[in-house]
């Protein structure tokens, strides 16, 4: 690992604090790749172990650089702590994108004190940990996309609902009763359009998936015609790669029976993971959409009214949607603050957009 600059005999205070910073930050990683590997197995396990291990080269490079003043030890950044706490108490898939937007944003790319190899390992280290975070999203996707728009929809229609409603002046039962109806509509609506959505997806991929058993019937095709080559250049291959591949798969089937040249598109496979199931999409929905609607409802259904009502329904529908939004942004690997600002605008953008609309509704009735 060559130095950038030449080995200052005497570091400054401040490199001191700075290097000191970097070393914990570098076992805090390494460990909590340590725990991500735990609660992993296979393939995904040993890319973790081999992090781990990179991270822990990193630490004997500020060691080396302090030398006896590595004995003391610092704290470790609070965003690296945060993401330690999160690798042990969380989900690994949220672990996962805070550590994907950690590794984005290594300070060694300006740090003379770091080597160029520490600087690419960092980047390298981002694009391993999106790959197994993208994993992690498309296990997840299907059901997580229908909760998060269900919880975000429910919390968003049913705020723009109450407050349009309650600005005309009606009784605060009215709008507790109109709620609540939104509640249930809602929720039974997003339920059967999550089901009637993800199974036409899927219905619409099985269609596209070739038949497994096909590579059975290999051995039995004219050589001299070559059928096969056919499928593949309906695939997209020109017609001299087909006809190569077909002959290949032909020689293979031939030699043994198990090879499955014309199986499953693994892209297919995915894109079937990542939608879920039509009954976990729509419960989800519906649970989530449920969750989100009561939320405005609750001060009109605990008797409050008015004004004191709007406020706080507005205020506690604020801070959901900051929630989600940063649970969105954490999980795509972007900055949650971002996310959150951006949900927290539609929301409220929407809400108030139909309580103006109620308010002139309700002066022309007046």
């Amino acid at each position: 690992m060559p130095n950038r600059i030449e080995h200052r005999p005497d570091p400054s205070p401040k490199d001191v604090r700075r290097w000191r910073r970097y070393l914990a930050n570098e076992r805090v990683e390494g460990e909590t790749y340590r725990i991500l590997a735990a609660k992993r197995e296979g393939e995904e396990r040993a890319i973790l172990l081999g992090l781990a291990e990179s991270e822990r080269r990193h630490e004997e490079h500020w060691v080396q650089k302090l030398g006896p003043l590595a004995e003391k030890e610092v704290r470790a950044d609070l965003h690296t702590r945060v993401l330690g706490r999160f690798a042990r108490h969380f989900g690994s898939v949220f672990a996962l994108a805070l550590m994907q937007n950690f590794e984005s944003r290594t300070p060694y790319a300006e740090d003379p004190d770091a080597t160029d190899q520490m600087e690419a390992d960092e980047r390298v280290h981002e694009e391993v940990v999106r790959s197994l975070a993208t994993r992690s999203r498309a296990r997840m996707s299907g059901t997580f996309r229908a909760a998060v728009f269900g919880a975000n929809d429910g919390l968003v229609s049913n705020l723009a609902l109450v407050l349009g409603v309650g600005a005309t002046g009606v009784p605060a039962g009215v709008v507790l009763a109109t709620g609540i109806s939104g509640l249930l509509a809602g929720a039974l609506s997003m339920g059967a359009g999550e089901y009637v959505s993800v199974s036409s997806q899927r219905e619409l991929l099985d269609a596209s998936t070739p038949n497994p058993d096909t590579h059975e019937k290999l051995p039995a095709l004219d050589v001299d015609e070559n059928e096969l080559a056919l499928v593949y250049r309906a695939r997209g291959m020109d017609e001299e790669e087909a006809t190569a591949k077909a002959a290949a798969a032909l020689a293979a089937a031939n030699r043994s029976t198990g090879s499955v040249p014309t199986g499953p598109d693994p892209a297919v496979e995915a894109d079937h993971e990542e939608l879920g199931t039509p009954w976990g999409a729509a419960s989800s929905s519906f649970m989530f959409f449920a969750t989100g609607a009561l939320i405005p409802v609750l001060p009109w259904l605990f008797g409050m009214h008015g004004l004191a009502a709007t406020i706080l329904a507005a205020a506690i529908v604020g801070v959901a949607l900051v929630i989600t939004g940063g649970i969105v942004g954490v999980l795509s690997g972007a900055p949650p603050w971002k996310r959150a600002l951006r949900q927290l605008l539609i929301g409220f953008g929407a809400a108030a957009a139909t309580y103006l609309l109620g308010l002139a509704f309700g002066g022309v009735v007046g």
